[in-house]
């Protein structure tokens, strides 16, 4: 019988164990052996240990060797402050409730900084410690830089972490094959279900969930930025060619200026990939935009392609049309993030520039921004680094107050085994409890067989720590607390005498830290991110309403706006409220994306659960904003007064039922704006008709998916359906907005 290949996640365990047990045993036998320095010999080994283990540091190889080089500056800033500040318990505790809570903080940054969190907090934490020996810094620091430089050299070297494939190159090939189906579509080749099953799974597949954690594009920067809104933009044009390309060949008909703006669509898409891979200049949006105007100018004309010319064909002809606007303004959008996020360009010239706020601040202003936006009590960020502080600081006080021997295990079982939910640390705190009594069982017989025979522990230390470092990751916190309790026990036996003690000692400490984070886990937000969620979808959709009724009536009421803001003649109350109520959606949503992510990896979650649809709610607020960017674009003229009565009304429809949905009722809601009404349609002059449609395909959208929102266990909105049962065009419904930390 053929043996299994290893797991990925058992592979990178074996050979992440490699590299922190060759640096970690390299310095401390260096050290304690070689220069006869424990202090430097104690660091050695820690070092490694904090930012090659504790530390999920995300990338390949040259990546993590970049983040512990950028690290390394933070690392001994911290150290020589816990030494200092460990001079009392009171100063001790205080600076462990503020460094604990700005490093933990600092992990809004992106995945790197948030990877680097628990080394840096251990390094303040082992500093801290007592004895106060402020005269022992520069052997600290000194066995802190030799740790830190053979992790480096053993994550170049030792079996290295395959690189990851940038997010970028994701976009690239969903690119590509946007354009190639836009360019089929153009030439005739319209029904084609095989296709489209191929565009949805590329689309998927740029789901930041997705993609490794090193290339997720979450950071505060520009870069960042504008690859996660070209990400989702680009997965929207695939979704939207999908749709498309699934219809019937009865429901679509040739059209040449569609024609025409498909063929730009597929050239504006293989430029822009062809920028992403590096093969030439990053294009602006300007042909395409262009080509987009010369579109709309003509979309409310009969085709010249022999369509007939009555009402339903009429109607049928501008709906298809909407959809191929869509998937315009989604590739336009995808090459305005690419050349704001890697041609440098500061500004999105002709696009909604509320879209891509981000292209003007500075990278330290972006950077604030990202951290005061978390600065509220309902921001899972702002939760996390309470909680690790409270529980830091518990930890530092107790061991301090009671003079334990090794109280430094105390703080580390608090930092190690926290969650951030009551349950999940209970479930952990319990195992590794059990975990560490066994550990502690196995280290006292290793003790007592091995008495002072200082070489027993040097030769046990080395395979102890290889099989801790690689079964302790995967096999659990029962495994990883017993195995290296058997560590420590090796290791400090060889920087001073012990006995069976040592062993006592250590699971004593560890079952204080577990007691102290269990405390904190039931005191400090206990559900975690469940209720966050709940509080902020519920936030975002009542924010969402009035962004509805505001962008609708902008859209009928508007003579030739570009956007929201720009209505001239308006009322300043009425664009200062459109403003205030886009700035909060934005704001909002960042905020209860953040709390979903964490829902979505916090243990004991069910894919799919059994109350209301979390991510179809994101979408229908985020799918709200897109419209408020684009919709009143479209608008020439104002409408008729029976077309602006039909518009607020249904418009207002829509937001008493994001209003109700907020509150997120036994069965959900039902949605449902009033259709478009055939006299409506009839007497609405030719250049508003289009505008009406648009207005009359996102509302039904957004109603079907807060219809949706109380139906458990969905993937994606249920189907809006029209009166004639096709189904309309569903204008930015999956393409998310940048992150709006403003």
């Amino acid at each position: 019988m053929p043996k299994r290949p290893p797991s990925p996640g058992r592979a990178r365990a074996v050979r992440q164990s490699a590299r922190v047990t060759v640096a970690s045993d390299a310095g401390f036998y260096g050290a304690l052996y070689g220069l006869d320095q424990p202090v430097v010999a104690v660091y050695a080994l820690f070092a490694p240990i904090a930012l090659g283990l504790l530390s999920p540091i995300p990338g390949g190889g040259r990546d993590r060797a970049r983040t512990i080089l950028f690290a390394l500056p933070v690392a001994v800033a911290l150290t020589a402050l816990g030494t200092a500040l460990a001079v009392t318990t009171a100063s001790a505790v205080a600076g462990m409730l503020v460094i604990g809570f700005a490093i933990s903080f600092a992990s809004a940054y992106g995945p790197a900084a948030a990877g680097a969190v628990p080394g840096l907090l251990l390094f303040y934490v082992l500093a801290c410690f007592p004895p106060y020996a402020p005269d022992t810094l520069p052997q600290r620091l000194g066995g802190l830089l030799a740790g830190v430089a053979l992790l480096v050299l053993c994550e170049l070297l030792i079996l290295p972490a395959p690189s990851v494939p940038p997010y970028r190159a994701r976009i690239a090939s969903a690119l590509d094959l946007a354009a190639a189906s836009a360019l089929a579509f153009a030439q005739g080749h319209r029904h084609d279900p095989e296709r489209a099953e191929r565009l949805r799974a590329e689309g998927l597949a740029l789901r930041l969930s997705q993609a490794p954690p090193a290339s997720r594009p979450t950071g505060a920067g520009r870069t960042d930025r504008g690859l996660a809104q070209a990400g989702a933009a680009t997965r929207r044009v695939l979704d939207q060619l999908a749709r498309m390309t699934e219809r019937p060949d009865s429901a679509t008909t040739a059209d040449p200026p569609s024609e025409a703006l498909l063929r730009g669509v597929a050239a504006g898409c293989t430029a822009t990939a062809a920028a992403l891979r590096g093969a030439r200049a990053v294009p602006g949006p300007e042909a395409l935009e262009e080509m987009v105007a010369e579109f709309v100018a003509v979309r409310g004309q009969p085709s010249d392609a022999g369509l007939d010319t009555d009402a339903k064909a009429s109607q049928r002809l501008l709906e298809c049309r909407s959809d191929l606007l869509v998937t315009a303004a989604s590739a336009l959008t995808a090459q305005a993030a690419v050349a704001v996020a890697i041609g440098g360009r500061r500004d999105a010239a002709g696009l909604p520039p509320e879209q891509f706020w981000y292209a003007g601040p500075s990278a330290p202003r972006l950077l604030a921004l990202r951290l005061t936006g978390n600065l509220t009590l309902r921001s899972v960020l702002f939760q996390n680094a309470v909680r690790t502080a409270l529980g830091l600081g518990a930890a530092r006080l107790v061991a301090g107050a009671l003079e334990l021997e090794h109280g430094f295990w105390v703080l580390l079982a608090v930092l190690t085994l926290g969650r951030t939910t009551a349950g999940a640390t209970w479930s952990t705190v319990r195992s590794a409890a059990v975990g560490t009594l066994l550990g502690a069982l196995a280290a006292g017989v290793l003790i007592l067989g091995a008495g002072g025979t200082v070489e027993v522990y040097a030769v046990v230390l080395i395979p102890a720590m290889f099989v801790a470092f690689s079964v302790g990751p995967i096999a659990g916190p029962a495994w990883a607390q017993g195995l290296f309790t058997l560590v420590v026990a090796a290791a400090f036996s060889q920087l001073a005498p012990a006995d069976w003690r040592l062993a006592e000692t250590r699971l004593l400490d560890v079952l204080a830290g577990c007691t102290i984070g269990l405390v904190c886990g039931v005191l400090a937000w206990p559900a975690g991110a469940h209720a966050e969620v709940r509080r902020g979808v519920a936030e975002v959709l009542r924010s969402a309403a009035p962004l509805v009724r505001v962008t609708a009536s902008a859209v009928v009421c508007a003579s030739g706006t570009s956007g929201v803001f720009g209505t001239p003649g308006g009322p300043a109350s009425g664009q200062d409220a459109a403003e205030e109520a886009l700035r909060l959606t934005r704001h909002r949503l960042r905020i209860a994306e953040g709390a979903y992510a964490q829902y979505r990896t916090e243990g004991g979650r069910d894919p799919v659960d059994s109350g209301p649809d979390w991510h179809l709610a994101l979408n229908c607020a985020s799918h709200a904003v897109i419209g408020s960017h684009w919709l009143p674009r479209q608008a020439y003229g104002p409408a008729p007064p029976d077309a602006v009565s039909w518009a607020r009304e249904s418009a207002g429809r829509l937001a008493a039922a994001m209003d109700q949905a907020a509150a997120f009722p036994p069965g959900g809601v039902r949605a449902a704006p009033m259709p478009l009404p055939h006299e409506v349609v009839s007497s609405a002059p030719a250049r508003v008709l289009p505008a009406l449609v648009d207005i009359d395909t996102w509302l039904r959208t957004l109603a079907a998916e807060l219809t949706g929102i109380g139906a458990s266990g969905r993937d994606g909105p249920p189907p809006a359906v029209r009166s004639d049962g096709s189904r309309p065009a569903t204008t930015g419904v999956r393409e998310a907005p940048a992150p709006a930390d403003g």
